[in-house]
């Protein structure tokens, strides 16, 4: 990994997802690995501001027209009605990891399947 690349965890969840919920789509996509940031749709960042604080992580917020922005090698038809993209989790990690990021772990779905995570790799 490149010395100063940071590492995002992109999310994308439903509404009464909870804190148990992200924590384990995180868990199922960090796989160990170091995470810098946390990165979840406007209206989703306050769901995701627990586990931040329990991180000791920022959270990144993702406007809609972001994330409709970014093609997703993931094709959900929830995510695409909801939010104009493949996958909410790909496009806010993609997003918020800044210009030429790259996708290290595609979106994995907690067991509940209220959430999901995945890690792009960026530059600060």
């Amino acid at each position: 990994m490149e010395r100063d690349a940071v590492i995002v965890a992109g999310f994308g969840c439903r509404a009464g997802a909870t804190v148990e919920s992200l924590a384990a789509a995180l868990a199922a996509a960090a796989e160990g690995r170091r995470i810098d940031r946390l990165a979840a749709p406007a209206d989703r960042v306050a769901l995701l501001a627990p586990l931040a604080r329990a991180l000791d992580l920022p959270a990144v917020t993702v406007a809609d027209a972001a994330l409709a922005a970014v093609v997703t090698p993931t094709r959900s038809r929830a995510s695409l009605a909801a939010r104009g993209t493949g996958s909410v989790a790909e496009a806010a990690a993609l997003h918020a990891a800044g210009p030429g990021a790259r996708l290290l772990v595609a979106r994995r779905v907690s067991p509940d399947r209220r959430a999901t995570c995945a890690l792009a790799q960026g530059t600060p």
